[in-house]
């Protein structure tokens, strides 16, 4: 006696619906601070799988120090161990502020590619994928304000805030960094290529890190230089944190870059967002 399988197509719905509605909680929905690590950690990666990334939070910060020292340090400072003590916040400055422009020209190519078309589609907090990459940059100006200490402490600078000193130093930087980085994000979603975004975000970062304190005492510039050299962020950016490094606060300067974070935050990223969401 032959029994006939039932192959009829109408237990595939049961069978489908059995799984979609299997018993236990349905996966919560991820908070907006996990998909944010989690494309944090993406932009980690990325530098895991192109590790020449890093030459320019590597490399850069050590040619600066040596050349600035070593090349101006006798003409203005008498030596170059004198000089290496005023310029050495400098230089941790510059170098960190001008590699946060790389957080735009990645996030551009990543549009040009089409994957934040894909990450829009996601069930996800929106800012995520912008919030992410720039925690990921975090990453990177930490160690490049390591490798600036390093060098600095082998060629003769001596911070007399010490760990202490300097740990807030570069806490502040990086709290700056991370602000300024919003609009190198607007630069992104404005500009179609990658080029485009480098040469605006020079045509910004030259200007205010050069035409600051970094490397000379703003008393010797003429007058109407001065008066854009003390409204610069950059200036009090350096200020404070030579005041940190040489064990002191001052609370002006500080609290100017405290309004000059949340300015910069306030104010580009909304702006950021909103391209973001209008973007096809």
């Amino acid at each position: 006696m032959t029994t006939n399988l039932d192959t009829s197509t109408s237990a595939t719905p049961l069978a489908v619906e059995r799984v979609l509605h299997a018993p236990g909680p349905r996966p919560a929905k991820p908070s907006s601070m996990s998909t944010s690590l989690s494309f944090g950690w993406r932009a980690l990666l990325k530098i895991k799988h192109v590790p020449e990334q890093l030459f320019d939070v590597t490399m850069f910060p050590i040619m600066f120090i040596l050349m600035f020292t070593y090349l101006f340090g006798g003409a203005l400072a008498g030596s170059p161990g004198e000089y290496v003590q005023f310029l050495l916040p400098g230089i941790l400055v510059q170098t960190v502020v001008m590699i946060t422009m790389y957080t735009g020209l990645t996030m551009n190519k990543d549009i040009e590619k089409g994957v934040f078309d894909r990450f829009r589609s996601l069930p996800i907090w929106r800012p995520s994928p912008l919030v992410g990459a720039l925690l990921g940059d975090i990453v990177r100006y930490t160690l490049a304000s390591i490798i600036v200490m390093i060098v600095g402490m082998l060629i003769g600078f001596r911070p007399n805030g010490g760990i202490v000193g300097v740990t807030l130093s570069v806490t502040v930087l990086l709290a700056f960094s991370f602000s300024l980085s919003w609009v190198w994000t607007m630069l992104a979603m404005l500009m179609r290529t990658e080029q485009a975004v480098l040469g605006v975000s020079m045509f910004i970062l030259f200007p205010l890190t050069f035409i600051s304190n970094i490397f000379v005492d703003p008393e010797t510039m003429p007058g109407w230089l001065q008066a854009f050299v003390n409204v610069n962020p950059i200036t009090h950016l350096v200020t404070a944190i030579r005041g940190l490094m040489d064990g002191s606060i001052i609370v002006g300067d500080l609290a100017l870059v405290g309004v000059w974070c949340v300015v910069f935050v306030a104010i580009f990223g909304p702006l950021t967002m909103w391209l973001y969401n209008r973007k096809s």
